[in-house]
């Protein structure tokens, strides 16, 4: 069954129709079209639909023109969707784009509504193919013609108008509820004629297909609970780098160049770039006497010597703990001896690493072992990338040591404090998750780590860059869902993603601490 227990309100006949063919389990009710008519099927809805008890009792609309289909769910409302076709106020939003409400506004400008589940519910219609815009619709009391009217509804902030949903929803139905509308018309192409006209026959498609995914939101409607794990999102390490770039924007000026990302996050490198950052993949694509910024991930001695040679301003954001890799590299190489390197191949640290020693090999699994070349087994040495999983890292250095039982490693632990803090929190929540969700960027390597130990230790797992990844099967059946974060990814962007859970129904958040960090690093010299 999809969409039982949806009210979905329709203005017109053609629209409830097409509403009906698309979520055939739902209940649709004609309210007419606007303002009065909308009041009126209100006031008897939420009489008829639901008394304060929230059981369900006989709608005086049951019967209304189109009817509810036969074997419609009869279940009681648990959601409100108030959909239809709407006029566009900009000249870009052609026929067929459907609008997703994030508010709703007469033509005076009054909120009737805030619509927290757009961002959700626009995501989902993408993914299915529809072109989608999250924005705001106005509601005016009468049929919106000529350009000129439609300019000024614009002025407000809207992208669309109908005649009908600030009334639909002004009172509030104390239920989740979206709001959608199918562009039919723009300012410089207005519809005459809905039933006969090419714009209104796409839209109207489209209105029936976009009610199916309405339906499928409504399903994935539940009381939950959230359980966030801590420690999760920056790092000091993070914090350092991304303050270096701030601070040297703000000594030097912009643009400051920074080569390659300067951390895994493409929310952290659009701030930046916001603020007079330009992110480059090579030197070569640095100015002759610019400043020029390290990523966090370090650079191999080539690189340092290509900007000396150019007269680059060089600022080092090195994260320390990827420093102490490179030094343990060249200990180890002074003293003539095979390093290998256990990371994955490609990894921004890793290409950094490599460059440190002459007689260095990369392995990223136990299998890779078996394929060394070893000149002396006596004269083994590894480090670590920064960011894998102990467990991994476990496994590799396990079948090392059966190889080569001599072999030497560093003397503290490669994987960084923030990259095992966040898997052991993972670690102690995933068991009691039905799915655990991690945000982070999909280049970013300790978010990979993440879902891999959620679903090593029994939960279903899945990688948000921010809210707009989430997915209604995410979380459809899921009753209790985790939530943690990479180290690179901004604490704003978790909020987000917590804020866009919490619309799918009532939630019980609770927080499972396994450390408190306080670690913290200097800044560079230069930026100090």
């Amino acid at each position: 069954m999809t969409g039982g227990g949806l009210l979905l309100l329709a203005p017109l006949r053609l629209e409830a129709r097409a509403l009906a063919q698309g979520a055939p389990d739902a209940r649709v009710v004609r309210t007419g079209a606007g303002p009065l008519r909308s009041c009126r099927s209100v006031a008897e809805l939420t009489a008829g639909v639901l008394h304060p008890g929230g059981q369900r009792v006989p709608n005086p609309l049951q019967d209304a023109d189109p009817p509810t289909r036969p074997g419609a769910s009869q279940s009681p409302v648990r959601a409100v969707a108030v959909a239809g076709l709407a006029g566009g106020l900009r000249d870009d939003l052609e026929p067929g784009t459907v609008v997703v409400a994030n508010r709703v506004i007469d033509e005076a400008g009054n909120v009737a509504a805030q619509l927290t589940s757009a961002p959700l519910l626009a995501a989902e219609l993408t993914a299915r193919g529809h072109k989608t815009v999250v924005g705001t619709v106005i509601s005016a009391r009468n049929v919106v013609q000529g350009s000129q009217r439609r300019a000024v509804l614009a002025s407000l902030g809207a992208v669309a108008v109908d005649t009908e949903t600030a009334w639909l929803l002004a009172n509030g139905w104390e239920l989740p509820s979206v709001a959608v509308r199918v562009i039919v018309d723009t300012p410089g192409r207005e519809l005459r004629s809905l039933a006969t006209v090419t714009g209104g026959i796409k839209a109207l498609g489209v209105l029936s297909r976009a009610a199916r995914v309405i339906a499928e939101w409504s399903d994935s409607l539940d009381e939950r609970e959230i359980v966030l794990a801590s420690p999760r999102s920056f790092c000091a390490g993070v914090d350092r780098a991304i303050q270096t770039v701030e601070r040297a924007i703000d000594k030097f000026g912009a643009p400051v160049y920074v080569r390659r990302h300067i951390v895994h996050n493409r929310h952290v490198v659009a701030d930046l770039e916001a603020r007079g950052a330009v992110f480059v993949r090579d030197l070569e694509e640095v100015p002759d006497g610019a400043t020029v910024i390290f990523s966090a991930h370090g650079v191999a001695p080539s690189v340092r010597r290509v900007a000396a040679d150019r007269g680059l301003s060089v600022v080092d954001a090195t994260c320390p703990l990827v420093s102490k890799v490179h030094h343990e590299v060249r200990r180890f190489a002074a003293r003539s001896m095979q390093v290998v390197l256990i990371g994955h191949a490609g990894h921004d640290e890793t290409e950094g690493t490599l460059g440190e020693a002459p007689n260095i090999s990369l392995v990223e699994n136990p299998a890779d072992v078996a394929r060394l070349e070893v000149s002396d087994p006596e004269r083994l040495a590894y480090v670590t990338q920064t960011t894998l999983s102990p467990d991994d890292v476990a496994s590799v250095v396990g079948e090392l040591t059966r190889r080569y039982p001599g072999v030497v490693g560093p003397g503290s632990a490669d994987v960084c404090y923030a990259t095992q803090n966040r898997q052991d929190a993972v670690r102690m929540i995933a068991p009691k998750c039905s799915m655990v969700i991690v945000v982070g960027s999909p280049s970013s390597s300790n978010a990979n780590r993440l879902v891999e130990v959620a679903r090593r230790h029994g939960s279903k797992a899945v990688l948000v860059e921010d809210e707009r990844d989430l997915r209604f099967e995410h979380v459809r059946g899921a009753s209790v869902l985790g939530v943690t974060a990479a180290a690179s990814t901004p604490p704003h962007v978790v909020d987000a993603v917590v804020d866009a859970l919490r619309s799918f129904g009532p939630t019980h958040i609770t927080e499972v601490s396994t450390v408190a960090e306080n670690a913290s690093f200097s800044l560079p010299m230069e930026v100090r």
